[in-house]
């Protein structure tokens, strides 16, 4: 009935150990060519154990995504608006057996005073999540908040790009939430592993395996062409896991035309009322999570790949350079995080670890050399979906990715940054024209920045 065939998971795993040096070398090279991998290659670097080689895996991740998304970095903040929730999932702070949660829909008035917080600290691009729940969390609600938030405005400032994270719909209500003007649409299986996302989700809608399996083809069916999947590593095997994300993004480009625009890779991280997120029943060391993110951008070289604040300041900058495409910053995950900052310890989902500001985030990937980028240019001028794809799949989306991300990085400096982060900015976008851009559209690029110092604003290409 399913696409997820975990016997052949199993199979391919069993095959791939002892697979010899030479031949991972070589899946190391084709993946140089932007070409992606197959399942069964995907298999063989999970199995490699060679540090060597690891170190190559992860030196060709890098590179990879620098060929095809240049110097860049995304940013953006989750808005949570209820922790309201019908499900029971054992690893989540909202499931609804938890007593210990104070429980908080946001109200229309509070998601405004949400968004101003956050259009204050510099954020363009959102990610609003919600708990299930038919009666806080339905399609009316979030059609409410989705154009509510596009036309909350703090003086040039607004936001440019929505993307949510909810529960799966029926085609008719992803149609309606399309029509609101959102980005990309994110559901994360959580776990592949049938019996264990039966164990995992014992009561509630989302008990329903295959209901949320296909949840991302009725989201394309509804003409949402952007998608994000995930999985939330340690409640089973990391490898088995990746295999069958695999599975999942073979399915949408066969049966969609498209793979997902992004794939997020949480780890699980100890939540409010629940003893299973305090001991992962497959625990994911950080030597394994590298591993993880390296072979997907190998594996998929054109999706975005999403990095969250679980993951410490300190790991996330080790992490970013093998191929993350998107990150967090400055997160709060309580609904009413952002304005009522002492409630965040009995509201939230999980425990955050980067605990860092929006413009500390933003200094130290530059001191790293990024750009860190609130583009939303490819969404507002319709390449999504395929039409994004053609461009990023032969590495040509950096053409429109690293100019632009100048051009809101710069826009962030003027208008949000402290004296040290406007000093660093300006010195890697001083760094990033002379070395990463051509003569011709360096001429262009200077000129916006020129029209952006003289007041002018969401200037793109």
């Amino acid at each position: 009935m399913y696409f997820i065939n975990e016997q052949h998971i199993n199979e391919l795993l069993k095959e791939a150990k002892g697979t010899s040096s030479k031949e991972v070398s070589r899946i190391i090279a084709k993946a140089l060519l932007l070409k992606g991998l197959s399942i069964k290659e995907t298999a063989i670097l999970l199995q490699c154990t060679d540090k060597t080689l690891i170190a190559k895996i992860f030196k060709a991740a890098e590179k990879v995504k620098e060929e095809i998304y240049g110097k860049r970095l995304v940013l953006f903040a989750p808005l949570y608006l209820s922790n309201d929730c019908t499900n029971n999932c054992l690893y989540c702070a909202f499931r609804s057996g938890n007593k210990e949660l104070e429980r908080k829909t946001l109200s229309l008035e509070e998601i405004k005073r949400e968004t101003v917080a956050l259009l204050k600290e510099g954020h363009k691009r959102l990610l609003l999540v919600a708990g299930e729940h038919p009666r806080y969390a339905n399609i009316e609600y979030l059609e409410k908040a989705v154009k509510l938030i596009y036309k909350t405005k703090v003086r040039k400032d607004q936001i440019r790009r929505i993307n949510v994270n909810a529960a799966p719909m029926s085609v008719p209500d992803f149609k309606r939430l399309k029509n609101t003007g959102i980005g990309t649409f994110q559901l994360f299986q959580e776990t592949y592993h049938y019996d264990t996302y039966k164990t995992m989700h014992p009561s509630g809608p989302k008990a329903d395996y295959e209901w949320r399996l296909y949840g991302m083809d009725r989201a394309q069916e509804a003409g949402i062409n952007d998608v994000g999947v995930g999985v939330l590593f340690g409640l089973y095997d990391y490898k088995s896991e990746v295999l069958a994300l695999m599975q999942h993004i073979t399915h949408l480009e066969k049966t969609c035309g498209v793979g997902p625009h992004t794939i997020s890779v949480p780890r699980l991280e100890p939540a409010l009322g629940s003893s299973i997120s305090y001991a992962p029943p497959y625990p994911v060391s950080d030597d394994d999570f590298k591993k993880i993110v390296a072979i997907l951008r190998l594996a998929v070289p054109y999706t975005g790949i999403i990095l969250s604040t679980r993951e410490s300041a300190a790991f996330r900058n080790e992490v970013i350079n093998l191929g993350i495409s998107q990150i967090s910053a400055g997160s709060k995950t309580d609904p009413g995080g952002y304005t009522q900052q002492n409630k965040q310890a009995k509201a939230s989902q999980f425990t955050l670890y980067d605990l860092r500001s929006l413009d500390e985030v933003i200094r130290d990937i530059s001191e790293m050399g990024y750009i860190p980028s609130f583009c939303t240019a490819c969404y507002r001028l319709g390449r999504t979906g395929k039409d994004f794809m053609d461009l990023a799949k032969p590495g040509l989306i950096k053409e429109f990715c690293l100019p632009n991300a100048l051009l809101t990085f710069k826009e962030y400096l003027i208008d949000h940054a402290t004296k040290e982060t406007k000093k660093s900015g300006n010195r890697v976008i001083l760094k990033q024209i002379r070395e990463a851009v051509s003569p011709k559209r360096r001429r262009v690029i200077e000129q916006k920045i020129k029209r952006l110092e003289e007041g002018k604003r969401d200037l793109y290409f």
